[in-house]
Order: C-alpha cells, then sequence, then structure tokens
C-alpha cells in the first residue's frame, strides 16, 4: 500500500496509532511521520566521513532500541533515515551543492566530491545491514498484512 499523503501528520503520533502509517517507498515520508522524525532528524547528518559515521552510528542503534520495543514505524523510520542518509550523500557526491538539475531543468555534469562519496559509503553500508534485518523484515510483512 503506499504512503498516505492525506493524513493530519500535524495531528498524529504515529507511536500511538501504528495503524495508521503505511511503509510506502523508499524513503516516502521520513520527514512528517512524529514522533520519530523528531527523534532521529537532530542526528542525521552526512557532510564528512567522520560525520556521517557517528550519525549513522546513532541512528543505527535508535534501530535497534525501536526493535527492542518491537516498535515497527520507529524501525523503518530509522531505516528511512539511513537510507536518505546514503541517497543524499551520493546526490552531493555526484552533483555540486547537491543539485542534479540547473535552473532550466536540464541534467547538470557531474562532478564527483570523493569525500561525500565515502560518506554515502558509511551510510549504505548501515542500510544494507537494517534492510536485510531478519526481524526486521518480518515486522514489515506482519505490519503490511495486518495495516495495510
Amino acid at each position: 500500500m503506499p504512503f498516505d499523503y492525506d493524513l493530519d501528520f500535524d495531528h498524529i503520533d504515529f507511536r500511538e496509532k501504528p495503524e495508521l502509517y503505511r511503509v510506502g517507498r523508499g524513503e516516502q515520508g521520513v520527514l512528517m511521520v512524529e514522533p520519530y522524525k523528531s527523534e532521529i532528524l537532530p542526528h542525521w547528518r552526512f557532510k564528512t566521513p567522520d560525520i556521517a559515521k557517528t550519525s549513522s552510528e546513532k541512528i543505527y542503534k535508535m534501530f535497534l532500541e525501536y526493535k527492542k520495543k518491537d516498535d515497527f514505524v520507529g524501525m523503518d523510520m530509522a531505516r528511512k533515515f539511513i537510507q536518505m542518509g546514503y541517497t543524499r550523500a551520493r546526490r552531493y557526491a555526484n552533483y555540486k551543492g547537491g543539485k542534479k538539475y540547473d535552473k532550466s531543468g536540464e541534467l547538470n555534469e557531474r562532478d564527483i566530491n570523493d569525500e561525500k562519496a565515502e560518506s554515502a559509503a558509511i551510510f549504505e553500508k548501515k542500510w544494507i545491514i537494517v534492510r536485510e534485518d531478519e526481524e526486521y523484515l518480518k515486522a514489515k510483512k506482519e505490519h503490511q498484512k495486518k495495516y495495510g
């Protein structure tokens, strides 16, 4: 089931109402689902490899804490932030200033930034661990079966 953008995100606590949460594709809803956004976002950084390492490890620890509490929505949101760490760092690695397109909508020329590419690789390693976690996959399947 696709992510439901029609929900009143300003007034829903998804920890209290996990039945309203839809996984969606990729990073959908990552900056909308509370209280998880407010818990995870302050730790999400990728400017340098050292910062990306600290960030990805902190968010991964949060993933494990959510898992320990059987909080699938928290696990999935941590996964989304880790995935977004990879995709955003990769975008900045490929394009100066992270701008893939110019003002006229044309694709900018790639300008590889090795530091950002290293940051992306750090997040990618954690993303692979999280997305292949057996308990996460089981909880995801159960959530989708139960709520859509």
